[in-house]
């Protein structure tokens, strides 16, 4: 067996805290795991179910830095914002949400269904009607209304668009319109960054931006290029 190119220092698993004492951790449990299963069903439509999942998590940080938006809300509407794309004919989503797409009807009409399912998922649990009620507008217009109703609506929708700029979300929208990751990255700046409303988001955006950039830099592919460092090679 070839030699390890680094060596390694396995840790004892007591030195590893539990994930209940580290900050950031974001995990669904509760009222929100059961509205996330009855969501599911919904979201196995180009690939909605991975990125509501990581779009709770961009929501769930943006909470905690802007402070009158409420989990309660945000939240759930996060979590159902995109079921009504199953309602869509999947040959009409791409050609919907193509950039510079005149197909408008299409995008609200995944709005208008999803507040509908929405609706029902939340009246299934048993959520408090005022939170549905607030959850249920912030669905119904979330990509087509081109402002914030409110502080609740504005983190959904800087949460949704945030996703463009994580890994998973560079790596979908260009296997959608076939471009390379460079590609990728450039248009996803162009039709998100000016759009955010809240300050963190766009603290956010500039993180992830910053490292999609690099990632794919001349000097970030030179390292890639080179020959695997071995042990002793301490040079560079």
């Amino acid at each position: 067996m070839p030699p390890e190119p680094f060596d390694v220092l396995p840790l004892d698993a007591s030195q590893i805290p539990p994930a209940d004492a580290v900050p950031a951790l974001v995990r669904l449990t509760g009222v929100h795991q059961e509205i996330w299963d009855r969501a599911l069903p919904y979201l196995d439509v180009r690939d909605n179910d991975t990125h509501s999942l990581y779009a709770y998590g961009l929501a769930a940080a943006l909470l905690d830095a802007v402070p009158p938006a409420r989990a309660e809300v945000v939240l759930p509407a996060i979590l159902l914002h995109d079921t009504g794309w199953k309602a869509v004919d999947p040959a009409h989503i791409l050609p919907a949400i193509a950039p510079g797409s005149r197909h408008l009807e299409t995008v609200r009409r995944h709005e208008t269904e999803g507040a509908l399912i929405a609706a029902r998922i939340l009246a299934e649990v048993g959520y408090p009607q005022a939170h549905a009620a607030r959850v249920v507008a912030i669905v119904d217009g979330h990509d087509t209304r081109p402002y914030a109703l409110n502080a609740d609506d504005a983190v959904v929708k800087d949460a949704d668009k945030l996703w463009r700029l994580t890994p998973h979300g560079l790596r979908t929208i260009g296997s959608w319109f076939c471009l390379d990751a460079e590609q990728a990255l450039r248009l996803v700046l162009s039709i998100t960054y000016n759009r955010l409303f809240t300050e963190p988001a766009r603290g956010i955006g500039r993180a992830l931006a910053a490292l999609g950039g690099l990632e794919h830099s001349p000097q970030r592919l030179a390292i890639s290029s080179r020959a695997p460092r071995t042990h002793g090679d301490n040079s560079g």
